[in-house]
């Protein structure tokens, strides 16, 4: 009797311990954030924030869905979902709309943008551009009101330029010599067109430059939106959101070795054989050492060029051109303040779809965003 008393209490706290513990996992509420295109490098700080347990840990389960980007307006705007990424282009139109949005989250503090040229090429200024065949996706999207913003900062038009619609296959039709610039995403195609340079695979081109839009204008990008509903309601939840993905932003900045290793099970076919793993988890755990020392933004930045450099003492382009993506991406995310929004971005980005046609009229800028929710920064 006394062993089966025994038995029945351990049985007993056995499943208290499970009731408890799936207690716990049913408190947790479902929240999804809703962004474009499709699992990819890029979206690291979102991989960051749910592998590190954070959003579990505030009392979220959080997954993540891909959708065009005025399906993400949509729900955000109904309320249907809290959280979304979209580019500042879309909020304006919505909020233009009277749609019920506000941008809470600065992600890409740089417009990601340029035009890519050979750099047998010289271009100076916008007004070079002039002489050149210019390949675009067409006429839609960022690549196209970054190319009208750029020419409208230096008084031109599209119609001063060779302009060729090209799809989204500017790596190509610049490799056989389609076009003799393209305006690209800044942190990747780029990297694509040197591989392939270096690889011998892109005509007479051997290396190419980058006209960094954003480093001529100052133009609003993707960031986190909500709604009034959730604003007004439910401010601790986008609080929470903002924290938690300003944190997860920071470790990627940081440590951008461990932030692919934490991407890798979220992304399909993200390189990631053995050899280069074992690399990974060694410069990771390098960096934290290196972070404990409380090193300057500047220093960090020489510590994610020197990441890269290690890696490419051991493995091809090829292989690290993921990763290599995510060093780029994070030059156009890094701030001294993550996240914060400026009118002046807002103000040129809408002047921009004014000239476009996508806008009738100018309204406060201030009304697209807020930068409440930002996690407060030591002085």
């Amino acid at each position: 009797m006394q062993y089966t008393n025994r038995f029945t209490i351990i049985a007993v706290l056995l499943l208290s311990i499970f009731a408890v513990s799936t207690t716990a996992q049913e408190e947790l509420e479902e929240q999804t954030i809703l962004t474009t295109f499709i699992p990819n490098i890029q979206y690291a700080p979102i991989y960051v924030g749910i592998a590190q347990g954070l959003y579990e840990d505030a009392g979220y389960d959080v997954s993540v869905e891909y959708l065009e980007e005025p399906q993400v307006v949509d729900l955000v705007a109904s309320n249907i979902n809290q959280i979304g990424i979209v580019s500042g282009e879309q909020v304006i139109q919505a909020v233009a709309q009277d749609r019920p949005i506000t941008y809470v989250y600065e992600w890409w503090q740089e417009f990601p943008i340029g035009i890519v040229y050979s750099d047998a090429i010289e271009v100076n200024s916008v007004e070079d551009l002039v002489d050149l065949r210019v390949g675009i996706p067409g006429p839609f999207g960022a690549n196209y009101s970054g190319l009208i913003a750029l020419l409208n900062s230096a008084e031109l038009d599209i119609s001063d330029l060779t302009v060729d619609s090209i799809g989204f296959a500017a790596p190509d039709v610049f490799c056989v010599g389609g076009v003799d610039a393209s305006v690209v995403y800044a942190n990747n195609e780029p990297l694509q067109i040197t591989t392939r340079a270096e690889n011998g695979d892109c005509g007479d081109v051997r290396g190419v430059n980058v006209l960094r839009i954003g480093e001529v204008l100052n133009l609003v990008s993707n960031g986190l939106i909500t709604n009034q509903e959730t604003l007004e309601n439910n401010p601790e939840l986008v609080q929470t959101f903002v924290s938690i993905w300003d944190e997860s932003l920071q470790l990627s900045i940081n440590n951008p070795a461990r932030a692919y290793l934490l991407s890798a099970p979220y992304i399909e076919g993200l390189p990631l054989g053995p050899g280069l793993e074992e690399a990974l988890i060694n410069l990771a755990e390098e960096t934290d050492e290196f972070l404990a020392n409380n090193p300057t933004r500047e220093d960090i930045a020489e510590n994610r060029a020197t990441q890269y450099d290690a890696l490419s003492e051991q493995f091809d382009t090829e292989t690290l051109l993921q990763f290599q993506v995510l060093i780029a991406s994070i030059d156009f995310w890094d701030a001294e303040q993550l996240g914060f929004s400026d009118g002046e971005a807002w103000s040129n980005m809408q002047e921009t779809l004014i000239t476009l046609g996508l806008l009738d009229e100018a309204i406060d800028v201030e009304t697209y965003f807020t930068n409440d929710f930002l996690p407060m920064t030591e002085e």
